[in-house]
């Protein structure tokens, strides 16, 4: 699984994190071609394709249940970067130890500090002590060198077979629509054609230090009857003068309806920056059919 230094470096995905972490499973899935190359530093993984050492970068931006990926907003402007695709990757945690060991023998679980109360049922039914660790795969590749059949890891299930762990019980998630958004990045900007589906554009803007500019700024949106999926606000290091926004919609900048959205918010910026256009990730289809209330006659 280490890198083969003859090999095409263009073939490579960048991801934070070791083998076995949930980034690894999303490069597997989302990036099935490519070869994971882990990176110990997200600034290591847009590093890998800058340099020319990976062609791609997987990097985690939002959990549906801890909320943002902190300082990827900050990462994703200032890079030489763009978005050239989206990956919905479900987390399901494994409780797994040595093989031999046995539930009523488990006394310490160890993983990440947002996996841990994502399992607090489990943990509270074993009465076992959780250990706070810095990733998952980490956590799971400790408790296979040590060996302890007291000592058992919650991780993904590519962690289990990678470090040659026995999985004790599977899905010990409190709740099961766990889901993380990775967005996939390129040097080059890859746009899709207009008219080869669905797309989405994620921008970053600031607005201008006037009253109701952001109003203003999302006015054409509303106008033009686009989807914004996400908004979200967040200050530059060393500023409090003026919000920095991140947005995702649902369109193509070639559409004459987002090109006329997009010239009017400009009025109202003083930057505004596109990220990335590409196709949009069919999960955001089936997401909406799941949960998009039944319509009702009469």
């Amino acid at each position: 699984m280490a890198k083969d230094e003859a090999s095409d470096p263009r073939k490579y995905v960048a991801f934070q994190g070791q083998f076995g972490a949930y980034s690894h499973l999303a490069c597997k899935e989302g990036l099935p071609d490519y070869d994971p190359l882990p990176c110990h530093l997200f600034e290591d993984a847009f590093a890998a394709v800058t340099e020319g050492r990976a062609g791609r970068a997987m990097i985690p931006i939002e959990n549906s249940l801890a909320g943002r990926v902190a300082d990827i907003h900050h990462l994703i402007p200032t890079s030489d970067q763009y978005i050239v695709g989206e990956h919905f990757q479900p987390v399901d945690h494994q409780l797994m130890a040595p093989h031999g060991a046995k539930l009523a023998d488990i006394r310490e679980v160890h993983s990440h500090i947002h996996a841990l109360p994502q399992c607090r049922k489990l943990i509270r039914e074993l009465d076992i002590e959780p250990v706070v660790h810095a990733d998952t795969a980490g956590a799971c590749e400790m408790v296979a060198e040590k060996g302890d059949p007291t000592l058992a890891a919650i991780g993904s299930h590519l962690a289990a077979e990678i470090y040659d762990l026995q999985i004790l019980r599977e899905n010990v998630q409190d709740i099961g629509n766990n889901v993380t958004r990775f967005i996939i990045l390129a040097r080059e900007r890859i746009t899709p054609h207009p008219k080869d589906g669905a797309a989405m554009t994620t921008i970053v803007f600031q607005v201008r230090s006037v009253p109701a500019s952001l109003y203003k700024t999302l006015g054409g949106f509303a106008t033009a009857n686009i989807n914004i999926t996400k908004l979200e606000s967040y200050i530059e290091p060393g500023s409090f003068e003026q919000a920095q926004f991140y947005a995702d919609f649902e369109g193509h900048p070639e559409d004459p309806r987002v090109a006329w959205a997009l010239e009017e918010a400009q009025f109202f910026c003083t930057r505004l920056q596109i990220l990335g256009t590409y196709p949009r990730h069919p999960f955001r289809h089936d997401m909406r059919t799941e949960y998009e209330a039944p319509h009702v006659k009469g």
